[in-house]
């Protein structure tokens, strides 16, 4: 079925989507899950002084980065104040233990069932490490004199365990958008909070206006950084894959061949190597806090440990960068590792051509998928690091570029797309993309 363009393809799209009954439905339903998620993330629990919190967190880029994942509900100590991010560390547990333990092995390999019981199990998982979080949490909050009033026992009991209902309450939330609505849900839930940052970053953008060469170098390089995100995030190695495969018509034998390819992503490990390399240079900092002296007082070794792990210095960041490379390489080999994408092409009949199959074929992609994640490597430390490299090339300090969260919006504004996208193309309009 032809239509007259009469309208640029994205508004044409956007105008097909709103005209599907199905397709505005789920997204009416994402939109409406979003908004409780909002009106949870303003909530807050007793106990705290918010101006102090707000202070900490300036401070500290480790917990900026779990309150990115929470979508600011950390920052200001609501009842969803731990988010998602136990969950997501449940996620990547399970996926470095399933290939070394082989009971997790062969629930892996039972289909839908296993994954179902891989999923149930690491829900079971998330609740420990959310109260763990959330513990902890407070005992670093009192540690920094941010908790108003000394807390009771009961208190704390029931601070933590309504944090680890609001972990799970999320992670229901957003199975529920993966069900009924449109796209992942638990990444759907971080962009919502990332986005909902929005209007405090134009505000200080006017502050920054008083630079305006600063602020336009800003600009620029925010921009450039976006597009290359948008860029690395699709960018992949095709592998070309030939099958063939032996029917028996009327008593004698065919032979059918076909090709397709197998792409390989440049950045397979996504944002997880971040997320441990973050953790890993914020760790030192953090324990440091519990044993250096006061403001005021004579420093001792741990103040000197907390003053070299601030993410404004340059040992910082180089270390930072070196991480973010060993991590990278390390989880996409984990990854590839699982897929066994040698052993599946030789149960399917398909082979590349000029490799033989087997040992030859699992040699050939070990190489390139080592060559290609160098790239990718080298592209997520320097995102990792480029809000230190804007704020000393612009001196623009009141505005930092979110690399991490541009990296976090950018993957699933691209992935709702896509999904958006086949719906449409199946019930043959045009989509967004091409």
């Amino acid at each position: 079925m032809q239509r007259k363009r009469t309208q640029p393809r994205l508004i044409q799209a956007m105008m097909d989507i709103w005209t599907l009954p199905d397709l505005r439905r789920r997204i009416l339903f994402t939109l409406a899950i979003l908004a409780v998620f909002r009106f949870l993330a303003h909530v807050p629990l007793p106990g705290v002084n918010l101006e102090a919190l707000e202070g900490f967190f300036g401070e500290h880029g480790f917990f900026e980065m779990l309150d990115l994942f929470s979508g600011g509900a950390m920052s200001s100590f609501s009842i969803v104040a731990t988010g998602i991010y136990p969950y997501i560390t449940a996620s990547i547990i399970m996926q470095l233990i399933v290939p070394v333990i082989p009971r997790l092995q062969a629930i892996a390999q039972e289909g839908e069932p296993g994954r179902q019981r891989i999923n149930r199990i690491t829900h079971l998982l998330t609740v420990p490490l959310a109260a763990l979080q959330g513990y902890g949490m407070l005992i670093i909050l009192r540690s920094q004199g941010v908790t108003i009033e000394p807390l009771g026992h009961l208190t704390i009991a029931s601070i933590v365990t309504t944090m680890v209902a609001g972990t799970i309450f999320l992670v229901w939330l957003g199975e529920l958008i993966t069900e009924r609505g449109i796209g992942n849900g638990i990444s759907i839930i971080i962009f919502g909070g990332i986005v909902a940052r929005v209007p405090e970053m134009i505000g200080r953008a006017f502050i920054a206006a008083q630079d305006p060469e600063g602020l336009t170098v800003f600009i620029i390089l925010t921009l450039t950084t976006l597009i290359l995100i948008v860029v690395f995030v699709e960018a992949h190695r095709r592998i070309p894959v030939q099958y063939a495969k032996s029917t028996i018509r009327s008593g004698r034998m065919y032979r059918q061949s076909g090709s397709t390819y197998i792409p390989l992503r440049v950045n397979t490990a996504g944002m997880i190597p971040l997320i441990f390399a973050l953790a890993m240079m914020q760790l030192p900092g953090m324990i440091s806090s519990f044993f250096m002296n006061p403001t005021g007082a004579d420093p001792n070794f741990w103040n000197t440990i907390y003053n070299v792990f601030q993410a404004n210095t340059v040992l910082y960041n180089g270390l930072y960068f070196v991480l973010v490379i060993g991590f990278a390489f390390f989880y996409t080999m984990v990854i590839f590792e699982q897929m066994n994408l040698p052993q599946t092409l030789q149960q399917q009949s398909g082979f590349i051509p000029g490799v033989r199959p087997g040992k030859a074929t699992a040699d050939y992609l070990n190489k390139v998928i080592r060559r290609i994640t160098f790239g990718g490597a080298l592209f997520l430390a320097t995102v990792a690091i480029l809000p230190f490299i804007v704020r000393e090339v612009t001196g623009v300090t009141v505005l930092v570029i979110q690399s991490t969260a541009m990296l976090i919006a950018v993957g699933v504004a691209l992935d709702t797309m896509k999904q958006l996208e086949a719906q449409l193309t199946m019930r043959r309009y045009e989509g967004f993309l091409k």
